[in-house]
């Protein structure tokens, strides 16, 4: 018959293995990113030779080695692009940049786009880029047209099919799969943010980050599971297609400054457990879109309490054993 400490320790230790199931299957559902060189921009920005091994500039650009590419400047009529060489080719990904939106006038336009299409390196009326094309677009609008009831800046997100154009004369409101209004993004106390995380045919999800350091705002998030109506073949996106950036300048202006771009391929180990057990340099796992905790998950705390408790029921059994036997060795004496 099992004494009252063996139920207590019984429970204990199925307590500790359940927490640990947890604690397994919540790292099961993380990714892991390998940073992506051939699509990241940092300071200097250019090679040795004064160009870039990985990326076309053009238009009316501006590099300033020590501190950002500015797209457009504040003055009328301005235009600027940058676009890698080679494809995207990581079916998840996750896209940083960092940048500046400023300039002197109270009146100001038009904005910047982040594109991923199939076309490259293509000026057009469209933020810099060419109109009727075929892939993800993000525009951050900073000038208002034709949207009664919407707060400027506006960032939004169209696919295009190359067919369809992007409807300039309501600010892309026909286009829209997903948005927000971001009051405080030009001329923000902070280098504003924006991180954009493509999981294939499943989700893309846009934050922001521009009211405080460190402080994530979520834009929208698209589920492939329930898509917008003028989402009619989901998130699907164009088997070979490019990062890019360009901005445009009319009558109004700004300046429109890259900082920097962080592109990483997302994916999940594969191994027992899902894990890939040894972790190679220069890759970390992380959820897309989540900063990470400074401290452990909860089961993995859960599992170290109830471990605790295990060895002081193991000790305190212990000690009462000790102290009968004690006792007994005393009383037959």
């Amino acid at each position: 018959m099992l004494r009252p400490w063996s139920w207590l320790l019984s429970g204990v230790l199925l307590l500790a293995g359940l927490a640990q199931a947890a604690s397994d299957s919540s790292d099961s559902d993380e990714f892991k990113s390998i940073p992506l060189r051939t699509h990241s921009l940092s300071s200097p920005y250019l090679d040795s030779d004064l160009t870039s091994r990985w990326f076309d500039f053009g238009g009316d650009l501006v590099i300033r080695t020590d501190r950002y590419i500015r797209l457009a400047s504040d003055t009328p009529s301005q235009s600027g692009w940058i676009f890698s060489r080679i494809p995207l080719t990581a079916t998840n990904w996750e896209i940083e940049i960092e940048f500046e939106i400023h300039g002197k006038g109270h009146l100001h336009g038009d904005g910047f786009a982040l594109w991923i299409t199939k076309e490259r390196a293509k000026p057009g009326n469209v933020f810099g880029h060419t109109d009727r094309f075929e892939g993800l677009a993000v525009f951050f609008d900073t000038y208002k047209n034709n949207r009664p009831g919407v707060v400027f800046p506006y960032v939004m997100a169209m696919i295009g099919d190359g067919n369809t154009p992007y409807d300039s004369a309501n600010d892309g409101k026909a286009n829209e799969i997903g948005g927000c209004s971001a009051r405080g993004l030009r001329g923000a106390t902070i280098k504003p943010r924006a991180r954009l995380t493509y999981i294939q045919d499943t989700s893309l999800t846009l934050e922001l980050q521009y009211k405080a350091a460190d402080t994530w705002t979520e834009c929208f998030k698209i589920d492939a599971s329930n898509p917008p109506a003028n989402l009619p073949n989901g998130l699907k996106l164009p088997s070979t297609s490019y990062l890019g950036l360009s901005a445009h300048t009319g009558e109004l202006s700004d300046n429109f400054d890259i900082i920097s771009v962080d592109t990483r391929n997302l994916y999940k180990p594969v191994g027992p457990g899902g894990s890939s057990g040894k972790r190679q340099p220069g890759i970390k796992k992380h959820r897309p879109g989540k900063n990470k905790s400074r401290g452990g998950s909860w089961p993995s705390f859960l599992f170290k309490l109830i471990l605790f408790a295990a060895v002081c029921a193991g000790g305190y059994h212990g000690y009462k054993t000790y102290k009968s036997n004690s006792n007994n060795r005393f009383k037959g004496l």
